[in-house]
């Protein structure tokens, strides 16, 4: 398929976002960067010793979603669970700064909040170190997620899924949020993980990477087609309404039940992807529930993914940044896709 984008279109979705509301549901995590210089090897083994100048705490996971979503002007809700320790703590502190609720965070006495080390020196990353719980939610934390998601839901345009598999999505946990998908005009956005790919069915997008689409649709990654046979068969298998690969430095796959979009990468320099998928789904969803068609989000979302992989660290584009990006790269992305 060939697409010409009307900048026009783009910028007056981007004007909308402040007017919609999305609830972000998944696995709540804290980013820590610890900065540094490296100068010398280590004399005990032959590995760099890197010397601590600084450190910084982000939100990372399904809350870096949020932190998206603030970024572009969207109100934003989430839904998950934090351990009772200094982390969850200071998840609960970054989210006050963004003013957004915590009343759908539920604080489990069971399990710690998953905390991503990263080790950077000279802006690349050396290093990362996960401290995390993989265990299912117990029931109470189950309930007490699905009595906010059955409140508030009805006040969103969208929900994102969030899932990189550290207990919180299930079946139980999105049977509620296909029954209240079911009882309004809810976009369903899921950036998923290969083990719980069977149950996002009926989802409006899945955004797999290629790595997770292959591996999801058990397609080697041999020949030239193997990430178009392997999003053909998803969109199949999960009766979604698209199925988005990102790609990296190739940029995306979009496959509809119409055809298949190729969308090329934006990325002027890429110094750090982390955090990468998160802007991409965010602003494919805002997009979406602004009116835009999926080819349309999607470039939108390829455009806003080139800004935040240019810098270090979990990073968000704002608004003005991305209309300023939409501007200088939108003749490129059509001469490219015609």
């Amino acid at each position: 398929m060939t697409y010409t984008i009307d900048l026009d279109r783009l910028q007056e979705a981007v004007h909308r976002f402040s007017s919609k509301r999305i609830l972000v549901l998944g696995d709540v995590m804290l980013d820590e960067f610890i900065w540094g210089r490296v100068e010398r090897i280590s004399p005990e083994a032959p590995v760099p010793v890197v010397e601590v100048e600084s450190e910084t705490y982000m939100l990372g996971g399904a809350a870096n979603v949020v932190h998206n979503l603030i970024a572009l002007g969207c109100g934003a809700g989430i839904c998950g669970l934090v351990g009772d320790d200094r982390a969850g703590r200071q998840v609960l502190e970054l989210l006050d700064q963004l003013e957004v609720s915590k009343k759908g965070l539920t604080v489990s006495k069971d399990r710690p909040t998953t905390v991503k080390t990263r080790v950077v020196a000279h802006s690349q990353q050396m290093v990362r170190v996960d401290r995390e719980s993989r265990r299912e939610c117990p029931p109470e934390e189950l309930a007490s997620m699905q009595a906010y998601l059955a409140q508030e839901l009805p006040r969103c345009d969208a929900v994102i899924i969030s899932d990189y598999a550290k207990g919180v999505i299930s079946r139980a946990i999105l049977n509620t949020v296909q029954e209240q998908a079911r009882s309004g005009n809810l976009v369903v956005s899921v950036d998923p993980k290969v083990v719980n790919m069977p149950l996002y069915t009926g989802a409006t997008v899945v955004t797999p990477n290629h790595h997770e689409a292959l591996a999801a649709a058990r397609i080697s990654p041999q020949g030239d087609k193997a990430v178009e046979r392997a999003g053909r068969l998803l969109l199949e298998n999960l009766q979604a309404g698209a199925i988005l690969i990102t790609q990296g430095e190739r940029g995306m796959t979009l496959v509809t039940p119409e055809g298949m979009d190729h969308v090329p990468t934006m990325a002027k320099q890429v110094f750090d992807v982390t955090g990468a998928g998160d802007t991409v789904i965010s602003t494919l969803t805002l997009g979406l529930v602004c009116g835009l068609s999926l080819p349309e989000a999607a470039v939108m979302a390829n455009v806003a993914a080139g800004v935040v992989v240019g810098e270090v660290g979990t990073s968000a584009v704002t608004a003005g940044r991305l209309s300023k990006a939409l501007e200088q790269d939108l003749h490129s992305i059509n001469r490219r896709s015609n």
